[in-house]
């Protein structure tokens, strides 16, 4: 039988995988597996949404401020909590699951920019046990993405990063969003201005915070505008890009891999690699062979 003092003692185990060390900014996310315990946290400046990966459902007691609520919590099942909030949590078997924690900062600046929400009245929902699958698919591609041995590119954990703190307003504040919808995609001029940006820089690590401020908008309304223009995410275009600059220099120089993946701006050999079949159905070695 295991005391609450063991409890307490395990939960405060170690995630299995987290992105601490892989700057991405405004968003940690981490993987956990905790055998049966209890534990205690309350972030000041970061609202917490926890993604259950558990094969089987778990019981879980669970406080949220100064509510208490029990239930089985099987994969796919969230719950939020937001930043000052106390939070509490006894669970009855071993568990998995997924935490994502966003800054308030960065809440408060898309609740601005994008949503036209007054930082000053917002305020996020405790919930205790949600299913809503856009949230999960971003979880998902999250988790994917931490998964990966080596760090992703800046530009596509900022576009998920944008989803979710749009996807948080619009379905868990209490003010009520005002999202202005622009039609017609970005003018020629400015269209160009990004094309050429992301050219220029394709060996780096775009952020998209780098296209916005070319042109003085929101992150969110960057790529909106921009997949009306092209109909392809800034990440997808900017990764389009990166394997056509690898396949003119798998067919006109003799690089190592290493040095043409990170001339394409890919962190090594490997998500050259992957990248590259994904979109070519060809590893870059057969297509230099071809």
């Amino acid at each position: 039988m295991k005391t609450t003092e063991d409890r307490q003692i395990e939960c405060t185990s170690l995630p299995i995988l987290s992105s601490r060390d892989r700057g991405w900014e405004n968003i940690l996310v981490e993987q956990f597996q905790h055998p049966a315990g209890e534990g205690r946290t309350c972030y000041s400046d970061e609202h917490a949404i926890c993604l259950s990966l558990a094969p089987r459902p778990v019981l879980l007691l669970q406080t949220q401020g100064d509510k208490t609520r029990t239930g089985l919590y099987a994969k796919g099942d969230f719950c939020i909590t937001p930043a000052k909030m106390p939070f509490f949590a006894r669970w009855e078997s071993d568990d998995r699951f997924l935490q994502v924690r966003i800054t308030s900062r960065f809440i408060e600046s898309v609740a601005g920019e994008a949503l036209e929400i007054n930082p000053d009245r917002l305020e996020l929902l405790p919930e205790f046990r949600v299913r809503d699958r856009q949230l999960e698919a971003i979880g998902m591609m999250l988790l994917a993405e931490l998964q990966q041995e080596n760090s992703g590119s800046r530009l596509y954990i900022e576009s998920l990063a944008n989803v979710l703190a749009v996807h948080l307003l619009r379905q868990y504040a209490t003010a009520k969003p005002h999202l202005t919808v622009y039609a017609g995609g970005l003018p020629q001029r400015q269209l160009l201005q990004i094309l050429d940006y992301i050219h220029e820089h394709l060996d780096r690590d775009i952020k998209l915070a780098d296209l916005a401020d070319l042109l003085g908008i929101s992150q969110f309304h960057l790529s909106h505008l921009f997949k009306q223009s092209l109909g392809t995410s800034p990440y997808q275009y900017l990764l389009g890009q990166r394997i056509e600059r690898a396949k003119q220099l798998l067919k006109q120089t003799d690089r190592s891999m290493m040095e043409m993946a990170l001339m394409c701006g890919f962190s090594s050999h490997s998500r050259l690699s992957q990248h590259f079949r994904q979109l070519t159905g060809m590893t870059p070695r057969a297509y230099r062979a071809n």
